[in-house]
């Protein structure tokens, strides 16, 4: 077999390879058997069917085909490994010449990993707030724990503000009840906007027994997005009261015996948090400069899938599950759909040059996952999808999903590599030595890997293509 291979741009080549028909005996042979075990021709038992019967009765052009189309694939491959190449996504495979008995000639062209430059960046410097806890902040942790132990008691008068109201809900749409617009004993909270658009100013000042009627636009159900009139009916009003902010009060909502251990455990609490949301803003910003010192070409092809997948997911997945469709999400968003296409687009190219950047500084610093990494992965992985590590790690390894996870956990210790080179420091000019914080930075560096495609080379079938016509 010889192959050539031309250069169409940075991110794309075509393979030009020629094989002997003496090396397609095997698929030839191959193609003969499975035809064998599919027909059945008067006088011959099955699977005992001469070569030349097959030839006369079917034509030998069918043969070929299921020759050729067993065989591309091998060939393929053999070409691409002998190029050294690193292939993205399935090849566009033609055949330019099938002599039967002398020669198969094909041209496959393919996207490739763009060969990538990594300058010295350790003299990357980003800027990130710094951690300050205000007495206010701890303040207000500790009114949010006291809002959790509040207690609430009906009370004979109107609702009002801050009140827990009991209420029974119907939705009318064009004058019609809705099947799914009926609830009863709903427990809402005036002011926390937990519910309809409206719903506070109805129900404010009504007493148990009251009832009015509001228009409000509907958020989820089979009537998402529709205008429906609600009957709102109060059947008790309780006022809300809140523990008083005491010792007793630190030993009932926490594991301290006085309040002001209490809000000394909030204010580290706190400070971790920033910490934490410290050494990702700077891993993000020094990604961003990374990204601006390296020149990285993006596969077109690559790009679109990508902007397709980004755009599934999240009609599909998120909004599906906030019973939004895109158009109302733009709304609300307050953005055009162009602007939606740009970001999307920006955010996909992002993505793919992440990637490209990440995988290459693997390969640069000899960087490698051992099984604990990966199993600490696969707990915070497991985690934000709601599933028992045990669930998440069973689809994990029955998808074939596991060399993912190994190159987004090595993708975020390359990074975690380039953020200890840099220089880090505060909104107060103080340097940030995130070293101390080692397992925050590795942790903030590995999700935002996640947020990369995959862009694993293709598997070995990928050229299976017919020959039909």
């Amino acid at each position: 077999m010889k192959s050539a291979v031309e250069t169409l741009n940075p991110t794309r080549v075509r393979l030009t390879v020629e094989v002997p028909f003496e090396e397609l005996k095997d698929s030839l042979d191959a193609a003969y058997k499975k035809i064998n075990q599919q027909v059945t021709v008067k006088g011959f038992r099955k699977g005992k069917i001469p070569a030349r019967v097959i030839d006369q009765r079917f034509g030998r052009g069918a043969v070929l085909e299921e020759a050729v189309n067993d065989a591309l694939p091998k060939f393929y491959t053999e070409a691409v490994n002998g190029a050294e190449l690193n292939v993205l996504g399935q090849p566009e495979v033609d055949i330019t010449e099938l002599k039967d008995g002398e020669t198969l000639n094909f041209t496959a062209e393919v996207d490739i990993r763009p060969a990538i430059e990594i300058p010295d960046y350790s003299g990357i410097e980003v800027e990130v707030d710094a951690v300050e806890v205000s007495d206010e902040d701890i303040e207000k942790s500790v009114e949010q724990l006291r809002e959790r132990f509040a207690s609430t008691s009906p009370v004979e008068r109107a609702a009002a503000d801050g009140d827990v109201v009991t209420i029974d809900l119907e939705a009318k749409v064009d004058g019609e009840v809705l099947e799914d617009g009926i609830a009863s004993g709903v427990s809402y909270t005036i002011g926390s906007g937990e519910l309809l658009e409206g719903i506070d100013e109805a129900v404010k000042g009504l007493e148990a027994g009251g009832e009015t009627t509001f228009t409000s636009e509907l958020k989820g159900g089979s009537a998402a997005g529709k205008e429906a009139e609600v009957t709102v009916k109060v059947t008790q009003v309780a006022s809300r009261e809140l523990p008083e902010l005491d010792d007793e009060f630190a030993q009932l909502a926490s594991e301290f015996d006085t309040l002001e251990e209490l809000r000394a455990d909030s204010r580290k609490r706190l400070e971790n948090m920033k910490q934490y949301d410290q050494a990702t803003q700077a891993q993000e910003r020094v990604l961003d400069k990374l990204l601006e010192l390296v020149e990285v070409p993006v596969p077109e092809k690559l790009l679109e899938e990508e902007i397709n997948t980004r755009k599934h997911n999240l009609e599909h997945h998120q909004l599906g599950q906030m019973g939004l469709d895109l158009p109302k999400y733009l709304e609300i968003q307050g953005k055009t759909e162009e602007e939606f296409e740009t970001e999307t687009r920006e955010a996909a190219v992002k993505g793919i040059k992440t990637q490209f950047v990440l995988d290459e500084l693997v390969n640069k610093e000899k960087l490698n996952v051992n099984q604990e990494e990966l199993t600490e992965h696969l707990m915070r992985r497991a985690a934000s999808s709601g599933m028992s590590p045990d669930q998440f790690a069973q689809a994990v390894v029955e998808g074939g999903q596991v060399p993912l996870l190994v190159g987004e956990v090595a993708r975020g210790k390359a990074l975690a590599v380039v953020v200890e080179s840099a220089t880090v420091k505060d909104t107060n000019g103080e340097v940030i030595d995130l070293d101390d914080d080692e397992d925050e930075t590795d942790e903030s560096a590995a999700a935002a890997s996640e947020d990369a495609p995959v862009t694993e080379d293709a598997p070995a079938d990928a050229a299976e293509e017919k020959t039909e016509g």
